[in-house]
């Protein structure tokens, strides 16, 4: 009996011991996973991060374009009002630009 205690002893030990070490392995395994997981995650961020910059510097390239040209606009407008004729004061009943007529 004592033989047949002591090889039950040893065989549960034997179980424990697997199952304690198979539980070692998947906790390693999930372990793994979780940092290729957290790896790939980080990474798509820092792109996302990245696109996002990108997007930013085409808005400011495309603003700071659209002001240049509206200055250029504006500027050329501003020319050529300068040699614009101003319109005549002295049209039609108003000489000198005042009304003359009957009242």
């Amino acid at each position: 009996e004592r033989r047949e205690r002591k090889r039950k002893l040893s065989k549960e030990m034997l179980e424990k011991v697997a199952r304690e070490l198979e539980k070692m392995q998947l906790q390693e395994k999930a372990d793994m996973k979780y940092k290729e997981w957290l790896k790939k995650k980080r990474a798509e961020e820092a792109e996302k991060k990245k696109k996002e910059k990108e997007k930013e510097k085409e808005r400011e390239a495309e603003l700071q374009e659209k002001r240049t040209r509206s200055e250029k606009i504006f500027k050329e407008w501003l020319q050529n009002s300068r040699n614009k004729p101003q319109p005549a004061l002295n049209g039609y009943g108003f000489p000198h630009g005042k009304s003359t007529g009957l009242y």
